[in-house]
């Protein structure tokens, strides 16, 4: 298993393949940035490590512990950190948790404050939103998965090499 400045090596030396190979498929430099920043910021600061007290884990500076709740219910290297989807689906789904309920508790203050009318806003534009940026999401999420899927098999690779 690398420590962490060899993924931080791996992460770092691996992102113009990824640029390249999606400028390749895409043709499209926004696509492209998008993938190597998501796949810099999954390898940096949103990988499997985030179950331990890791470089990922330290480098959210003072919202780390967010990740406390997440290091203590998700066992290290299992399937739910590290495995293929299942790990960023879930961290995003942890984090999404965060900040819908932060937004749920600045909605409620404005609410009460009286600056903020629900009867008011159109809810048709998230929907929208959503389905005019559905292949930047997608570019992004492959990019948090890639990022992911460097450090797994990384880790993988090197329990490998120590049992042979």
């Amino acid at each position: 298993m690398p420590a962490g400045k060899i993924h931080d090596r791996i992460t770092l030396g691996a992102t113009p393949a990824v640029m390249a190979i999606t400028f390749i498929g895409t043709g499209s430099v926004r696509l492209t940035l998008l993938m190597a920043i998501a796949f810099g910021f999954s390898g940096l600061m949103f990988g499997p490590d985030l179950d331990i007290h890791s470089c990922q884990y330290k480098r959210w500076g003072w919202l780390r512990w967010v990740w406390l709740p997440y290091r203590h219910f998700i066992p290290h290297r299992s399937p739910l950190s590290h495995g293929f989807l299942i790990g960023t689906i879930l961290r995003l789904l942890y984090l999404g948790s965060w900040l819908l309920l932060a937004s749920a508790g600045i909605g409620t203050v404005l609410i009460l404050l009286q600056k903020l009318n629900l009867q008011g806003i159109n809810w048709l534009i998230p929907r929208q939103w959503l389905e005019r940026h559905r292949w930047e999401l997608l570019t992004i999420f492959v990019g948090l998965e890639a990022g992911a899927m460097a450090h797994s098999v990384s880790d993988w690779g090197g329990s490998w090499l120590k049992k042979s």
